[in-house]
């Protein structure tokens, strides 16, 4: 067979997955918004409208006050990125782990995937572009909650759109190749474990909610937590929405995500083809 006819079997195969996948998401299109949407809603009903409001207005964390002093007005606006970065990981790895959760059990639902005219690497790259796109969505979502819910103003602005885009799909990317890993990893019985153990520390040490330059107190956890990908999306993302604020030079962030996600995708593709092959 030709080669570029081999290709167009391939091409016509990989799209063939999206189109079904994307079926599936249209048929619970609720759901899925209800389910990207509620995590960064509580944290701004809670940390920018409920605690300012019982505190009398006042600023309610030294990393607020930081960065009003910077001019990047209160907490909403410190977290804006970092709920940004938050959904998208979450929104990664729901949509590959879980999923392979279901499909390397019992049923072995996979062998039906892996049939169609694709290698089997070329099918997990499917799972984990089409991941992208949900976390793409889950993080648009997050603006209009970020600026209509706190009781302060946020102050964002896109500073640099080819940086934005490129945080974004590198990010989107990532937390899909950080699923891919972890739902060929683990057990599916052991899949709700990995929530508790992995997905909520790496939240929470990945400067979600604080600048990673505000850990400059905190010299060893400054630099511990650079192992962790988050990190990279939350500074970016800041860099990209309010520059005002202190963040990682944008070159290292965009090394930083594109070397998470080749060690990612190689590590996934590796777990995936020796799931599908056992």
């Amino acid at each position: 067979m030709k080669s570029e006819q081999r290709w167009g079997i391939y091409s016509r195969a990989f799209l063939g997955l999206m189109r079904r996948d994307l079926r599936v998401l249209s048929r619970e299109l609720v759901p899925f918004l209800v389910r990207v949407a509620m995590n960064p809603l509580l944290f701004l009903f809670v940390f920018t409208y409920v605690m300012p409001h019982m505190s009398g207005g006042a600023k309610m964390s030294p990393v607020a006050g930081m960065a009003a002093a910077g001019g990047g007005g209160g907490f909403g606006t410190v977290l804006l990125p970092g709920l940004m970065a938050v959904a998208i990981m979450f929104s990664g790895i729901a949509a590959v782990a879980l999923p392979l959760a279901q499909e390397f059990g019992i049923t072995r639902e996979i062998d039906d995937r892996v049939m169609c005219p694709l290698p089997i690497a070329a099918v997990a790259m499917e799972k984990i572009v089409f991941s992208a796109i949900q976390s793409v969505i889950a993080a648009a979502l997050v603006f209009p909650l970020a600026y209509y819910v706190p009781s302060t103003p946020v102050l964002a602005h896109v500073s640099s759109w080819w940086l934005l885009i490129a945080v974004l799909v590198l990010a989107s990317l990532v937390a899909g190749a950080l699923g891919l890993t972890i739902g060929t990893s683990v057990q599916p019985k052991q899949i709700g474990l990995i929530f508790g153990v992995v997905v909520v520390p790496i939240t929470f040490l990945g400067c979600v909610y604080y600048p990673w330059a505000a850990l400059g107190h905190i010299r060893w956890l400054q630099w511990g937590v650079l192992v962790n990908p988050i990190v990279y999306m939350s500074e970016g993302l800041r860099a990209a929405l309010t520059p005002s604020m202190g963040h990682m030079p944008e070159a290292l962030i965009l090394a930083m995500l594109v070397f998470f996600l080749v060690l990612l995708t190689w590590v996934g593709m590796k777990g995936f083809a020796r799931r599908v092959l056992s």
